[in-house]
This record gives C-alpha cells, sequence and structure tokens, in this order.
C-alpha cells in the first residue's frame, strides 16, 4: 500500500484531534478547526461528529462533501508541496485540511482564513 492510499484509507478521527492539539498550543479553540472543516467540506457540525464517531476514512469523508467554491483560493505550502499544484483530487482535500487548520495556528483571522 503506498503513502497516499494509507492516508486515503486513514480515519479521519485519527488527524482530528491531533488538528485540535495543534490549534490549542497556539492559543485557538476545536470551534476554530471545526469552523474551518464545516466551511471546507459543507457538513453540518452534527455531520463532521457523526463522521468521527463512525471514523470515516478521508476517502469517504471527502467523497460525501460539498466541497466550497473557495476552496480553490487556498494556496501555498504544505509537506513542501504546493496545495494548489496537487493533482490528486483527494489528496489535494486533505491538504486543503491541513493548510486550513495550519492558518488556524499561525493566528490568522478566521475571515480570512475562511477567504470571506
Amino acid at each position: 500500500m503506498d503513502r497516499t492510499e494509507r492516508i486515503s484509507r486513514m480515519p479521519v478521527a485519527e488527524v482530528y484531534p491531533l488538528y485540535i492539539k495543534k490549534v490549542e498550543r497556539k492559543g485557538r479553540t476545536k470551534d476554530d478547526v471545526d469552523a474551518v472543516t464545516r466551511w471546507l467540506t459543507g457538513y453540518t457540525q452534527h455531520e463532521i461528529d457523526d463522521h468521527l464517531a463512525a471514523r470515516t476514512s478521508f476517502e469517504d469523508f471527502f467523497a460525501g462533501a460539498e466541497l466550497n467554491p473557495g476552496a480553490s483560493l487556498i494556496t501555498g505550502i504544505i509537506c513542501g508541496v504546493r496545495v494548489q499544484d496537487i493533482e490528486d483530487p483527494l489528496m489535494q482535500r486533505i491538504r486543503y485540511l491541513d493548510k486550513l487548520v495550519d492558518e488556524i495556528a499561525k493566528g490568522k483571522a478566521l475571515e480570512k482564513i475562511l477567504r470571506s
């Protein structure tokens, strides 16, 4: 199993607490992570919580998401790769979420993160 396949099968619930820890170390909150996740995926908070409880894979999580049209405005480097240049749609969506969490941790205002 290659790295991309391993990541796509990984439950979102394994990574989500790490996102929260990352932003909390920088004085931000779980609510901030939830807000960017709702914005990116179109899920309600209840739907996100259900996916986390069900240990939904990233593949299935993003398969059911209505990606925000503003997601194409997410640019920059995550893990040494420009998110706008990632060709695999699923990996790009996962990296979009990573990038949004990074922006929270860097102290960016939520309005800017949500490209409003």
